[in-house]
């Protein structure tokens, strides 16, 4: 007996339309089939994998972590199924929306303005472009890109460097004369050290003290925020310490509102930018790859001193 026809794509669109529905007859009306036609396709598909993909209740679909990893490829297989045929009726010219996600302070002092220059080379790309500090699932929020600062976590996501920067202890002229400029380790005690509210691996700010060690000072009373722009706005209004990246710090250093402390102790340490993203570089949609290309070659990370 020959083996019945299979047809994988067509599988995975319906898999992949149940998922994010949230439910079989919710994806049979986006996709205009029987819910009973779905749920035989499904349990099909099932039974062919040899796995569950979905935890099925009456109130809810909750993926098993079979079916996250399936539904990751799926979505990756379609976009790139989607891809080969816009790249075959425009000439591989990169075409539809891609959706970006940066960090506060470096989206809107680096990322936003290249998006002129970028749409300029691109008129049938369009960026979706969400700035926020917490580090947020691609799949989740259906972005394409996510651009992060400093280590990466372990995942399956790819990640393409796009630089380094590092970070400066800062305050305000009008806080300083306030409070005095530390000029020790030990002065940090008398000030206020801003920070962020979400969780960090190290909570306490390093230095190289004067025996060439890198110790790590608790903060002492002040602010804590949950994005860099607003930490280096707080810091400009002098309201205590802050330790911010040079990207974000850059203007206000140059313009005198910010001025460095501390630089004597820095650590040395170095924050590398990374564009994250699902699936290889050979694999990538047209429009995903032009994304990242000129990201590569034009986002300039500033430096300090200059």
């Amino acid at each position: 007996m020959s083996r019945p026809e299979i047809n994988r794509s067509t599988e995975m669109e319906v898999f992949v339309r149940v998922v994010e529905t949230g439910g079989l007859s919710a994806a049979a009306r986006a996709l205009r089939l029987t819910p009973s036609a779905v749920s035989k396709l499904m349990t099909r598909l099932e039974a062919r994998l040899g796995a569950r993909l979905l935890n099925r209740s009456t109130r809810k679909l909750q993926l098993t972590p079979e079916g996250a990893g399936f539904y990751a490829r799926s979505v990756q297989v379609l976009a790139d199924i989607e891809e080969a045929e816009r790249e075959v009726l425009a000439g591989a010219a990169p075409r539809g929306r891609v959706r970006v996600n940066s960090v506060v302070d470096l989206g809107r002092n680096l990322l936003l303005p290249l998006v002129p220059g970028f749409l300029a080379q691109h008129p049938d790309v369009t960026l979706d472009i969400v700035l926020t500090d917490q580090v947020v699932d691609l799949l989740e929020e259906r972005a394409d890109i996510a651009v992060r600062v400093g280590p990466l976590r372990s995942s399956n996501l790819t990640a393409r460097k796009l630089g380094e920067s590092r970070t400066i202890v800062v305050a305000s002229p009008d806080y300083l004369a306030r409070r005095g400029t530390p000029t020790r380790l030990e002065d940090l005690a008398g000030h206020h050290q801003m920070d962020f509210t979400f969780a960090r691996s190290v909570r306490n700010w390093p230095f190289r003290n004067a025996d060439g060690e890198i110790v790590y000072l608790p903060g002492v009373g002040g602010v804590q925020v949950s994005d860099g722009e607003s930490l280096r706005r707080l810091a400009v209004e002098g309201a205590g310490l802050a330790r911010l990246s040079v990207f974000s710090a850059a203007a206000d250093l140059e313009a005198g509102r910010l001025v460095p402390v501390l630089e004597e102790f820095h650590p040395g340490d170095k924050l590398e930018v990374h564009a994250v993203f699902l699936g290889q570089g050979g694999r990538l949609p047209a429009r995903v790859r032009a994304v990242i290309d000129y990201l590569a070659a034009n986002l300039r990370l500033p430096t300090w001193p200059v």
